[in-house]
């Protein structure tokens, strides 16, 4: 299982939001590359980076630290934050992005999903937000009557390399992710997926390590506060025997 750090960008800086709240922001650095040097250094393998601007705005809005991230860390990179058109998937993979997230756009446009798989196969990810079992869409400003699972099967049938799930409830307030639901999301698909919200302790990473198939895990909010120690949070993977990939 990975741990995957989260580097969000508004305004060019890596920032956390309060349960998606744009006015309840805390920058961490203001050059967002050092943070990926950090996570780097501490033995991330992969970043989570999302494009806060963006995904308010539906166009990519932090393209010069997307690259600078990108000069700065040597592992995978996946990139979501608004991105509904070809030409932003194109551009972010010139750029030597690994994986692009869609969010919004596949719940409102399957068939765009399904386009760009075909166009860019084992490039897209899938991230499903979800409140209560349902999807939420347009930055968690708005919920839909589509079951995160109903979706995830959906996404799975167009090709999506894995699926990021989060519990909107949970992001950002280190109260713990949602095991169950994540669970349950992970036996009822056969591609990745990589849980989101809510990871608070290295308790947390343990219940995570233990749901069998579960290919990784994105912290933020932990690791920047010295909630969770990343290299200690590694060891317990290892430890554990999940296989690092």
């Amino acid at each position: 299982m990975q741990i995957i750090p989260a580097i969000d960008l508004k305004d060019g800086k890596c920032v956390r939001l309060r349960q998606g709240k744009f006015n309840e922001v805390t920058v961490y650095y203001d050059k967002p590359e050092d943070a990926a040097l950090r996570w780097q250094n501490e033995g991330a393998q992969v970043l989570h980076v999302v494009d806060l601007d963006g995904a308010k705005e539906g166009k990519i809005s932090n393209l010069h630290s997307i690259k600078k991230i990108r000069e700065a860390f040597r592992g995978d990179i996946e990139v979501g934050g608004g991105i509904r058109r070809i030409e932003d998937i194109e551009l972010l993979l010139s750029s030597g992005i690994d994986r692009v997230i869609l969010g919004t756009i596949a719940a409102q446009s399957p068939e765009f999903v399904k386009e760009v798989c075909q166009k860019f196969p084992e490039r897209i990810i899938v991230g499903i937000d979800a409140k209560d079992g349902f999807v939420a869409v347009k930055g968690w400003v708005e919920l839909t009557e589509i079951k995160a699972t109903e979706l995830a099967l959906r996404m799975q049938d167009y090709g999506v390399w894995g699926i990021i799930y989060t519990d909107i409830m949970r992001d950002g307030m280190l109260t713990g992710p949602n095991i169950e639901a994540t669970r349950a999301l992970v036996e009822a698909v056969k591609v990745p997926v990589i849980a989101s919200g809510g990871v608070s302790s290295l308790e947390d990473i343990k219940r995570l390590a233990e749901i069998p198939k579960l290919w990784g895990v994105i912290t933020g909010k932990a690791i920047y506060s010295g909630a969770i120690n990343l290299k200690e949070a590694l060891k317990i993977v290892k430890a554990d025997g999940i296989k690092i990939r």
